[in-house]
């Protein structure tokens, strides 16, 4: 009986490349089956398959290296755990693969099956689909034994070795976060910028973010505890160039041991380290004054510093990686991973290796070229201003050059700083020069500068500050830079309502065509209106549409509290007003006289820039004589509705096609009514023709009447009426989740102060659950087409809604019988061709209104976070895309 053996742990890191290294017959492939998931594994045998049809086919075996070598650099680019099934013994083999991992920055680990040669040979003899000779396995196992001590050397960073089938089976692979994964605290936080031993101006900047200071019985600060359970996150730098290096470690040491601050570690940190390990280094830049300083306390204290700084990681990812912070920044593809190359752009940044003419390292502007979705906040280069670049941050302001500290609260985005007391030091070149780079608008948060009092010492005076070579305009769009390939091509775009939405190559060419030739300026369109899904098919007799078949479709979905909503037979506007043109230039960047956009569900312009102008005017007095700005905490408002009346924007259709077209068939049909009412008095068997045709002069005369309800004169704006039906979002959120009442009572007030402006949306609180509820909202509509109505759209009471299966239909338009007329073409209420219509296949109408809608959502929630304008504008332009998709145009 063989020996009972205990678990064996293997730790391997959570994103890694893990390499089954063992002969034929060592059980790699069932190790692998047995300890990872199915699609973890790549098997030189497998890829062999593919490309030959047969596994053991060993002529193709450089193509099958190819392809898996392909394959496992796809997975880790993704950053995900991949395991390499080969026989990996040579050095060779190996090599590549390695490089592989370290091209990827993550870390290359193996699991070494050392088994008995016997074990091996006897394997192999026992399969049936191929077999090696002893030989081959020999030479595999000398291959291995000869290098099994150098591994470690090739680059591995961990070695794990199973000698016996028995331990195989008892392994347990123990999967370990990286250091620098947090993606599980979620703040809030408060980023603080390089300190550089400015120990006072770090108690006033935590005292002004709120944290309570506690200090030892000698009154030197230790620690530091929010009230509200915020942590302070401190972007390297800590020490050198100010007065008190010493203080600002106690504290920032004291802070991370108590779970109060996270710090990562800045290049002067890191010339610490090595200057306290006995290397020699360069006493400039204040290391000198930081080591005297350290030389004055207690051996042991030194030496906690020296452990504490070395067990710092290069760079943190927090909330679930919306968050990244490191002393110089880094670029996305360098988030959560681990290499030399990793920590060295995070102490350093992209460097060319050449100096400049302050002999300084000339530093590559990664920001510019930045379009990660995390917000990236860093320092390492002072600044005379801070400034967002592509939702990356630099908070340091040079404290220590007499400008000032700077802070960031997240999420909330707020810019607090507090002015130095003095300058420290002298700068080697101005702060802000030569690191200027456009500043995306839309970012800018208000700075808070706090004034503290003045030292009772003469301080030194601070350097004159050279502005930002491009002003920062909080707001100013047009700094932030369009690229052709954020939006064209395969997209793939993450909506937090609908995950991933997926845009076509063609629909975003044809996106591209409308927006750049039509559309109004992307800083001016936050989102797009999103098309509407319709009811399902009825089969009421001499109706396509019924209100009953909204009502059952979300019963069916679980979601009863419903309302009915009027629907206006209008255009679908989107109406973004400013409160101010100081307001809009801050939001928009827009110039003076533009405070707003009234815009088309393809983004185009409803009226030329002066009516738009008047229009918005009218809506932001409304506004305020409604209480809109001061109730809603906001500057802005972005109002969805129908522009009334139809012809306002249909005047083409309505005279080339519906008048056309009416005015045809009348002539046509009354000239064929004459004839075959002759045709009848003379004797002629034409009832039937006759009675068809004067059917369809009756179609004819309820098409006219269908169309002409949604026309009136307009001069200028007077008879143009806005009838809104939800506010989509303001100043620092986007109301999504609001129920409807609340959207229909911001829409009230603004009919009730400007009832000419406005037209109220009619509205029935329906529970889907009750059928005398059902009942009176289908007579209400009804009643409602019966009088010209469009008819009504049909919402869940609560706003954005979702079931078991995912998100729910935001909205099902049930549109009246002679409405559809309009559509469908005069005769459509004809049996046999209202039977022909039922078969509408309204699935990929369905799923467009879901998507378009998650992006929607997205587009806005980009907007009001003040992401970079491309971010907002990709989910923006989705939109538009998928206008593109093959649907008909009548559902």
């Amino acid at each position: 009986m063989s020996e009972q053996i205990g678990p064996v742990e293997i730790r391997i890191p959570e994103v890694s490349l893990v390499l089954l290294i063992g002969a034929s017959g060592s059980g790699k492939s069932t190790f692998g089956r047995e300890k990872f998931g199915p699609f973890e594994v790549v098997s030189s045998d497998f890829c062999r398959g593919l490309i030959s049809g047969d596994e053991n086919d060993q002529s193709v075996s450089g193509d099958a290296f190819d392809l898996l070598e392909y394959i496992v650099g796809k997975r880790l680019a993704a950053g995900r755990l991949t395991v390499v099934d080969a026989t990996n013994v040579q050095p060779g083999s190996r090599a590549s693969l390695i490089k592989l991992a370290r091209a990827h920055d993550v870390l290359p680990v193996a699991i070494v099956l050392d088994m008995p040669e016997a074990v091996c040979r006897e394997r192999n003899r026992n399969r049936p689909d191929r077999q090696n000779s002893d030989a081959v396995i020999t030479r595999q196992r000398d291959a291995l034994r000869r290098s099994r001590k150098s591994l470690g050397r090739e680059g591995l960073r961990g070695v794990h070795v199973l000698s016996s089938p028995e331990e195989a089976d008892a392994a347990v692979i123990v999967r370990e976060r990286l250091r620098t994964d947090l993606r599980d605290q979620h703040g809030p936080f408060d980023a603080i910028g390089d300190v550089h031993g400015c120990l006072s101006e770090l108690e006033t900047m935590l005292t002004t973010l709120g944290y309570d200071i506690a200090r030892d019985a000698e009154g030197r600060p230790v620690d530091a505890v929010h009230p509200e359970g915020r942590r302070v996150i401190l972007l390297g730098d800590l020490v050198d160039r100010g007065p008190d290096s010493v203080g600002v470690l106690r504290l920032a040491m004291g802070m991370h041991a108590a779970g109060h601050a996270l710090v990562v570690p800045g290049n002067h940190e890191q010339a610490l380290i090595s200057a306290l390990g006995g290397k020699k280094v360069n006493l400039a830049h204040g290391l000198g004054d930081t080591l005297a300083q350290l030389a004055a306390e207690p051996t042991e204290f030194t030496e906690a510093v020296r452990a504490w700084l070395y067990s710092l990681v290069s760079h943190l990812v927090l909330d679930d990686g919306n968050l990244v912070v490191a002393h110089a920044g880094l670029k996305e593809a360098y988030h959560g991973r681990s290499s030399g190359r990793v920590r060295s752009f995070a102490l350093y940044g992209d460097t060319t290796g050449e100096v400049d003419d302050y002999g300084l390292p000339i530093r590559l502007p990664w920001q510019r070229d930045y379009r990660g979705s995390a917000v990236v906040l860093y320092g390492h280069t002072p600044l005379s201003e801070t400034r967002w670049v592509n939702n990356t941050l630099c908070l340091d302001t040079g404290c220590s050059f007499g400008n000032k500290l700077s802070a960031l609260r997240y999420p909330e985005r707020e810019l607090v700083q507090v002015p130095a007391e003095r300058q420290y030091a002298e700068p080697r070149r101005p702060l802000g020069d030569p690191e200027d780079v456009p500043v995306p608008a839309g970012q800018g948060v208000a700075a808070a500068v706090v004034p503290r009092a003045t030292p009772a010492t003469t301080p030194t005076a601070a350097p004159a500050l050279p502005e930002p070579a491009v002003p920062v305009a909080a707001g100013d769009r047009a700094a932030d830079e369009l690229r052709l390939e954020d939006v064209l091509g395969r997209r793939s775009i993450e909506t937090a309502l609908h995950g991933r939405v997926a845009i076509r190559p063609e629909n975003a060419a044809g996106a591209l065509e409308v927006m750049s030739r039509f559309a109004l300026s992307p800083n001016l369109l936050p989102t797009l209106p999103a098309t509407m899904a319709p009811v399902e098919t009825s089969r009421e007799p001499g109706y396509l549409e019924y209100p009953t078949e909204a009502f059952a479709g979300y019963l069916a979905a679980g979601v009863t509290d419903l309302i009915a909503e009027e629907k206006h037979m209008g255009s679908r506007a989107h109406v973004l007003v400013c409160r101010d043109a100081a307001a809009a230039a801050t939001l928009l960047g827009t110039p003076a006289g533009v405070t707003g956009a009234i815009f088309t569900r393809t983004g185009r312009t409803f009226f030329d820039a002066e009516t738009t102008e008047t229009l918005l005017d009218r809506i932001r007095s409304a506004a305020e004589t409604a209480g809109l700005w001061e109730r809603l905490d906001t500057d802005w408002l972005l109002l969805d509705g129908e522009l009334l009346p139809w012809s306002l924007k249909a005047e083409d259709l309505l005279r080339g096609t519906y008048a056309a077209t009416a005015a045809a068939a009348r002539a046509s049909l009354g000239a064929a009514g004459a004839d075959l009412a002759l045709a009848l008095a003379r004797g002629v068997e034409a009832a039937g023709e006759a009675e068809r045709t004067t059917s369809r002069l009756g179609h004819i005369e309820d098409f006219s009447r269908a169309y002409r309800r949604y026309v009136w004169p307009v001069d200028g704006l007077d008879g143009v009426e806005f009838a809104p039906f939800q506010l989509l979002a303001s100043r620092d959120a986007v109301h999504h989740e609001r129920d409807h009442g609340w959207h229909l009572e911001i829409a009230d007030a603004l009919v009730a102060a400007d009832p000419v402006t406005f037209r109220t949306t009619r509205r029935l609180r329906v529970d889907a659950a009750d059928p005398a509820s059902v009942s009176a909202a289908t007579d209400w509509w009804l009643e409602l087409t019966a009088a010209g109505g469009e008819g009504m759209v049909v919402k869940p009471y609560a706003g954005t809604t979702f079931e078991k299966n995912g998100l729910v239909q935001p909205g099902l338009k049930v549109r009246g019988r002679e409405y559809l007329r309009l559509i469908y073409g005069p005769d459509y209420t004809d049996p046999g061709q209202l039977s022909r219509l039922r078969d509408r296949h309204l699935g990929l109408k369905r799923s467009l209104a879901l998507r378009e809608h998650a992006l929607g959502i997205e587009a806005l929630t980009r907007f009001v976070q003040r992401e970079p304008l491309w971010r907002v504008h990709e989910a923006v332009f989705g939109i538009l895309a998928l206008e593109s998709e093959p649907v008909d145009p009548r559902l």
